[in-house]
């Protein structure tokens, strides 16, 4: 398999960055887009790489958040025929708290109700094609890190804590191992290694590429983390997006060579 970046933070040379994140992957005949970044971005990227959005097989929605999901009416209108797939809980609902003011982060409103046709809601372990699956949080007590991260989603007129359960990880099976994307791991890294190694009791994880959400995290928590990532045993980590430099050095010293820095433009193969 071959994946490439076409958004995230660090733009490449004269190619443009955003906060967001999108990637593009071939998988033996199929061509995947995980994510759509933050605006149309990703489609005026993805020409500069030479890559047609038409032939685009499948679409992966990470989770509902708009660095994430608002570029995905620009990719229905290059792209006629392929299904974006999300989890069952994802909604235009997502905001962050600030003071005592809701801003809303979630998928541009309008977005799942305008696209419903193209629009594939899972629920549980989902086979995408063969050896590509899509796997879901377990949310129990996640609620606390979108209490401590001021994320909520707005439901029957309640503002409820955020747990993720619309937050998916992309798996695909590969002769190195299992190869893992989760964009921005709010459910932690090492718990979404934990639960893809339990979907997949017989394979081995070798890859875990996406954001780790760090930017915001103290020196201690980040250490704490990669002792975390040490125990699963991963050959092989690439985050950017919201993990931040500053995270990112703290990782390195601890992590070593398994760890690289995703930017627009980057080129993985497994």
């Amino acid at each position: 398999m071959k994946a490439k970046i076409i958004v995230d933070n660090i733009s490449d040379g004269n190619v443009s960055g955003e906060w967001g994140l999108c990637v593009y992957i071939e998988y033996n005949d199929k061509k995947i887009l995980l994510d759509t970044g933050a605006s149309a971005l990703f489609a005026r990227n993805a020409e500069a790489f030479g890559i047609n959005l038409d032939d685009i097989d499948m679409a992966v929605l990470s989770h509902a958040h708009s660095d994430h999901a608002n570029g995905m009416q620009y990719f229905f209108e290059k792209n006629s025929r392929a299904k974006f797939y999300l989890q069952k809980t994802a909604d235009e609902n997502c905001y962050r708290k600030k003071f005592i003011f809701h801003k809303y982060i979630g998928i541009s409103k309008g977005t799942l109700k305008k696209y419903s046709d193209r629009i594939v809601f899972i629920d549980g372990k989902y086979m995408l094609c063969d050896g590509v699956y899509l796997i879901p949080h377990t949310t129990d007590g996640l609620d606390s890190i979108g209490l401590r991260e001021k994320m909520y989603v707005k439901t029957d007129g309640k503002w409820l804590p955020d747990s993720f359960s619309h937050e998916q990880t992309l798996v695909f099976d590969t002769e190195k191992g299992l190869v893992i994307f989760n964009s921005c791991s709010h459910g932690g890294a090492s718990t979404i290694i934990r639960e893809v190694s339990s979907a997949f009791p017989d394979k081995h994880v070798y890859a875990l590429i996406g954001g780790f959400h760090l930017f915001n995290k103290s020196e201690n928590e980040i250490r704490e983390f990669a002792g975390k990532i040490r125990e699963t045993n991963v050959g092989y980590l690439c985050t950017g997006h919201c993990t931040g430099q500053r995270a990112y050095d703290i990782l390195q010293a601890e992590l070593g060579g398994i760890i690289h820095k995703l930017h627009v433009g980057l080129t993985m193969e497994f």
